[in-house]
């Protein structure tokens, strides 16, 4: 009989494969226990994982065991009862001896397996219906961007990182450091020589002393000659380091028509697109605050579960809506340090005459105050009369955008369109 004995070195992920094997069995379970987290999580809390429960009846495995089939023997101590060729009936199955307290009922219950999703298994299960492509997902679940700056000098690197000017600069200064004590001594010699020379009739010692400073002028000059112009202890290298991008704050205002024409499946669509342009300006800003404007004849602002779950409605006055967005921006964020940006959700329908004033404000007194503004008209039907003034909007203001959502599998196109990259021109 031969044995294989694996002796392969196992990394920190050996794991991974059977946690992904697992992840895609239990797909359908997964998808719905996330489908409800977004329901219930907060738009600037999404990015966090989850804990799944499943039923462990959905995750039974098939086990092997031996069977007490056929004919085989057994040996009991004792025995004094039993003769060869008599027949044993078979033990009936026991219970455990738990220390719990006995119950009147005869089923057996198991708890649920409980298991965590990390943010990148959370945040792909999030996309997936989006239909985004694999690179979005990878740009969104990424970690924070960094860029190269300069962080002063090194004494080694490549020599295309050289530093000229500081690298001269420091070899000026050890040239005269070094050779400040001989500079001093040959300029007193060259005075001493001079005033011996200058003497008109000068005596032996002086002759003597003449030929000595002669002879230390030279060897100071020799000195300072072997001191080298430039020594690779005077290279200085440029040094760049990686730093976080800097980023600056912002403010994204979320709007929405709380109509009775606004049902619950509506608004589901209008939180999954707030949810995604809040992952994607988390990207670009360091500081970024949510603010809910919920409207119907009348607007308000108030908190994300009120925004989305209050069972109050009414009629429809999109203008109560701008003239609040134009107020708390003048109140909070009219200071110049923050970029704002709106995204309006709304079935389109409006009172005729509003839907005019809702022009006027954005033309005129919103637009110069935001970096972009978009609109989404959550409708299967056409175009309502608030699109067709809104969409007299950008002729006046490029940064207006405007785009339809039927189903939800339109939401991630739909975003792609308000926010690609413009042509430079």
């Amino acid at each position: 009989m031969s044995h294989l004995i694996d002796r392969r070195l196992q990394g920190k992920n050996k794991s991974a494969v059977n946690r992904e094997r697992f992840l895609r069995r239990y797909k359908s379970q997964i998808k719905d226990a996330v489908g409800r987290a977004i329901k219930g999580r907060s738009i600037t809390d999404i990015e966090s994982g989850e804990k799944v429960s499943i039923p462990v009846k959905d995750v039974g495995e098939p086990s092997f065991g031996h069977a007490h089939g056929g004919v085989w023997e057994t040996i009991s101590p004792g025995n004094q009862e039993y003769q060869k060729g008599d027949q044993l009936n078979r033990p009936k199955g026991g219970s455990g001896a738990g220390r719990g307290k006995a119950g009147n009922s005869d089923q057996m219950t198991e708890d649920d397996f409980i298991f965590e999703l990390s943010r990148e298994e959370f945040m792909n299960y999030f996309f997936e219906d989006l239909e985004l492509p694999h690179m979005v997902k990878t740009q969104l679940t990424a970690t924070t961007e960094f860029k190269n700056q300069r962080a002063g000098y090194n004494i080694s690197g490549t020599p295309s990182n050289i530093h000229v000017l500081r690298s001269l600069r420091g070899a000026l200064g050890r040239r005269i450091a070094v050779g400040g004590n001989s500079r001093k001594r040959l300029a007193e010699a060259e005075e001493e020589l001079q005033a011996l020379l200058d003497k008109p009739v000068p005596d032996l010692e002086d002759s003597i002393l003449v030929a000595e400073l002669r002879k230390l002028i030279h060897h100071l000059h020799t000195r300072l000659a072997a001191i080298p112009y430039i020594d690779p202890f005077d290279l200085r290298y440029s040094n760049r380091i990686k730093v976080p991008k800097p980023m600056t704050q912002a403010v994204m205002f979320c709007i929405m028509d709380v109509s009775g024409s606004m049902d619950e499946t509506r608004k589901d669509t209008a939180k999954r697109f707030f949810i995604l342009l809040y992952l994607f300006l988390k990207r670009v800003y360091d500081k970024i605050e949510v603010v809910f404007i919920r409207h119907h004849t009348a607007a308000s602002e108030v908190d994300e579960e009120e925004f989305f779950h209050s069972r109050e409605s009414g009629g429809t006055v999109v203008s109560s809506a701008l003239h609040l967005l134009d107020k708390i921006i003048d109140e909070r964020y009219g200071a110049g340090s923050w970029n704002s940006y709106v995204a309006q959700a709304s079935d389109g329908d409006n009172w005729d005459n509003d839907s005019v004033l809702c022009r006027q404000l954005l033309t005129n007194t919103i637009m110069p105050k935001v970096q972009y503004y978009t609109y989404v008209e959550i409708t299967d039907g056409p175009p309502q009369n608030l699109w067709e003034q809104y969409s007299q909007v950008p002729d006046h203001h490029p940064h207006f955008a405007m785009q339809k959502i039927v189903t939800p599998a339109d939401i991630y196109p739909v975003f792609r369109e308000l926010f690609k990259k413009q042509a430079k021109s």
